[in-house]
This record gives structure tokens, C-alpha cells and sequence, in this order.
């Protein structure tokens, strides 16, 4: 159920696979995204369980309405039952215990955290999210709450790799025109883009220098869900939060 988990200092990063759900096919087993077309009963159950197994509360997760830009929002508390749930590519916290997911079924779950500060985050980094510069305005808005970016942990959990995300050559220039350390080509020698190569560039350009990101290629593993492999299929949940 949980692929990859770490502790740091306070900081906790997760990462989940597809495995420990309810969810039947073709979003079999654990499907956390509530808008892939999966039963609305069989998601609560998901995130129930996910949340459960790593010992969080599931009324203490706060989830985004995800929509491939760089919007960030500071948030306190769960959106409970409001049906007005923003649409952002990355939340930010000051409240330990409170924890915030990201999901994704490709693209980059970026997971952030100063633990002297007391400040976490969780952005979606998308191809166009990474262009947009979502994982930068998520690091301004820690910083303006106290954070040091020298402090700060960053987790990139499963994501499309380099070698599988083929692109046009005309896409491949615009984004590489963007963040250089995002060009790349797949193994079969086409176009491709390395979304999660770019997003630890913005990082490191930023001071943070405690970086780490997944092995596991999405569209590679049959464990985690992948679009580009299967287009109808659920979303992995990565997760962050603060003792």
C-alpha cells in the first residue's frame, strides 16, 4: 500500500503505490483520485485506509483540486465538508499533524518540509506545472512563512521517466527552453522530457540541497499507476506532514 516512506527530523514523506484498496479494475487497487471516474464509495475507502496506515487520521488530510498550474494556497485545517475545494497545484501548512497529499498518476508529486520552521508542502508538478513554476512559488510561499531553504527537505516520489516521457520535438525545445535540465531522450532515441530532473534543478537552484527522488518509473511498474500507459486508471497519493 505505502511504496516509499521516510522520517527526517519530524518530516514525514509517503508514497503509495496501487496495491491495498478496494477499487476494481481498471483502477484496481488502492485509486485515491476522486475524479478518474472510480466508485466515490470505494476512493473514501482508499484514502481511509491510506491515511490509517500511516497512522494519520483520515479527516486530517488535505487534498488539492489539481489543474496543472502554479497556484499555491496556505492552509490550517482540512476543507471539511465545503464543496468549494480551490483549484491549486500546491498547499502549504505551519500546523504540525496536519497532512497534505498530491496526487498523481505520471507526473511529479513534490513533498517539502522545514521541520525547525515547522512548515510542510505539497505540490503537483506536471509538465506544464513545472514550466509554470508551481515547486518555486511553493518554496516562496514557505519562505515568507519562515522557512529556510537550507533547511528544507524535498521528496519526488514515482513519477514518468526521462527514457519513457516521449514528446514532439517542437515540445521538447519549449520546455527545455524553459528549464534546460529537463531535456532529455528516451531510450529508444526520440524526444522526451524529464519532468522530475527539472523540478530538482528549480530545487537546487533555490538552496535546497537535501533532495532525494524515487527510482520507480511510472509508465515502467506495474505496481503504480501510469495515464500515458493505461489513460483510464486511479492515482498514487504522496503525503506530507510535520510532529
Amino acid at each position: 500500500m505505502i511504496g516509499q516512506r521516510e522520517s527526517a527530523s519530524g518530516a514525514h514523506f509517503a508514497f503509495t503505490d496501487r496495491w491495498g484498496g478496494v477499487s476494481a479494475a481498471p483502477y484496481e487497487e488502492l485509486n485515491l483520485g476522486g475524479a478518474v471516474g472510480d466508485d466515490p464509495g470505494a476512493v473514501r475507502t482508499n484514502r481511509d485506509l491510506a491515511a490509517k496506515s500511516l497512522g494519520l487520521a483520515p479527516d486530517r488530510v488535505v487534498w488539492m483540486n489539481q489543474v496543472h498550474g502554479a497556484d499555491v494556497v496556505v492552509v490550517d485545517e482540512p476543507w471539511g465538508s465545503s464543496p468549494r475545494i480551490p483549484s491549486v497545484d500546491a498547499i502549504v501548512t505551519t500546523r504540525r499533524g496536519l497532512a497534505l497529499a498530491v496526487l498523481t498518476a505520471d507526473c511529479v508529486p513534490v513533498l517539502l518540509a522545514d521541520p525547525v520552521a515547522g512548515i510542510a508542502a505539497a505540490a503537483h508538478a506536471g509538465r506544464p506545472g513545472m514550466i509554470a513554476g508551481v515547486v518555486p512559488a511553493a518554496l516562496r510561499a514557505m519562505t515568507d512563512l519562515g522557512a529556510d531553504p537550507s533547511r528544507i527537505v524535498a521528496r519526488t516520489g514515482p513519477t514518468v521517466c526521462g527514457r519513457c516521457y516521449e514528446v514532439p520535438e517542437e515540445m521538447r525545445a519549449e520546455v527545455s527552453a524553459v528549464e534546460p535540465a529537463a531535456y532529455a531522450e528516451t531510450s529508444w532515441g526520440t524526444p522526451a522530457v524529464d519532468v522530475s530532473a527539472g523540478v530538482h534543478a528549480q530545487l537546487e537552484r533555490l538552496g535546497v540541497r537535501d533532495r532525494e527522488r524515487s527510482p520507480v518509473c511510472t509508465l515502467e511498474s506495474l505496481d503504480h499507476f501510469s495515464y500515458r500507459r493505461d489513460r483510464t486508471t486511479g492515482r498514487l497519493a504522496g503525503y506530507v506532514w510535520l510532529d
